[in-house]
C-alpha cells in the first residue's frame, strides 16, 4: 500500500487492530468497531485472487463486514477485488513531512498540551467528533511512545489529537477540532506540537492519513508542507 517500508510499518503499528490473522495472502485486522483502518484486510507479498475468499471468511468469522485496503496504483489487486464484486470508496491520502519543518514555530503558551493518558475533555472532544470509545481504545493499546495533545483556544479546550512513534516515523491520528473552535488556527498548532513530539522521540518525519474528501484538512496539511506519498481505497 505504501512503498516506504518504515512508513508502512508505522502506519500499522501506531494504529493497531485488536488482533491480526493471515488468510489467503492477506493480513486481516479485527476492528472491534473501530473503523476501516483496523477492520480491513491488506495484501501481503504473494497474495492471489483466490485468497480474497479466505480473507472474507476471516472477516465473517469475526462478525465484521468484508473490507479491503488497496493502493490506487495496485491495479492487479483492484481488478481482483472488482471481479469478486467489491467496489472502492473513501480514497485516502498518506502524507508526510520532515519533523524539523514543523518545529520552526512554537505553539503559543497553553495552546498545545501533551498528556498521557488523555484527559476527560480530550475524550469528549473526540467522541463529539465521531472518534468514539472503540477508536479511542486503539490509542490505548498502542505500545509505543505516544501522547495525546490537547488544543486550547480563547482560554478553553478546543481540540485533541494523538501521536505515536514507530522507529523513524511518527504518525498523527485523530486530529479533531471542536465545532466552536474551528477556523481559528488551532489545528496547525496541534500538528506542530506533534512535530515536536516526533523530533524529541527520534523520528525524523511526521505522517498521517486523510480522506481526500476532507478538503479543508488536505489544504491545511499542504499549506504546512506535507507531501502526498500514496493514496489507497477501501473496497467493500
Amino acid at each position: 500500500m505504501i512503498g516506504d517500508a518504515a512508513l508502512r510499518l508505522a502506519f500499522e503499528e501506531t494504529w493497531p487492530a485488536a488482533e491480526y490473522r493471515d488468510a489467503g495472502g492477506f493480513r486481516v485486522g479485527r476492528g472491534l468497531g473501530a473503523g476501516g483502518r483496523v477492520g480491513s484486510a491488506r495484501p501481503l507479498d504473494g497474495w492471489t485472487p483466490q485468497g480474497i475468499e479466505a480473507a472474507i471468511r476471516q472477516h465473517r468469522e469475526w462478525d465484521q463486514p468484508p473490507l479491503f485496503r488497496a493502493a490506487q496504483d495496485d491495479l492487479p489487486l483492484a481488478e481482483a477485488l472488482r471481479t469478486r464484486g467489491l467496489a472502492p470508496s473513501r480514497p485516502t491520502a498518506v502524507m508526510q513531512i520532515a519533523a524539523g519543518r514543523l518545529t520552526d514555530a512554537t505553539p503559543p503558551p497553553l495552546t498545545a498540551l501533551r498528556s498521557w493518558p488523555p484527559l476527560a475533555i480530550q475524550s469528549r472532544i473526540w467522541s463529539e467528533g465521531g472518534i468514539d470509545d472503540a477508536r479511542q481504545a486503539v490509542m490505548r493499546r498502542t505500545a509505543l511512545p505516544r501522547s495525546a495533545i490537547l488544543g486550547r483556544i480563547r482560554d478553553r479546550a478546543g481540540g485533541a489529537a494523538f501521536v505515536a512513534v514507530a522507529g523513524d516515523v511518527a504518525m498523527l491520528h485523530a486530529l479533531e477540532i471542536a465545532r466552536d473552535a474551528r477556523r481559528l488556527g488551532l489545528a496547525q498548532w496541534l500538528v506542530r506540537e506533534a512535530g515536536f513530539f516526533a523530533a524529541e522521540n527520534g523520528a525524523s518525519r511526521l505522517a498521517l492519513a486523510v480522506t481526500l474528501a476532507n478538503r479543508p484538512a488536505v489544504a491545511l496539511y499542504e499549506k504546512l508542507g506535507f507531501e502526498q506519498v500514496g493514496v489507497y481505497d477501501y473496497w467493500s
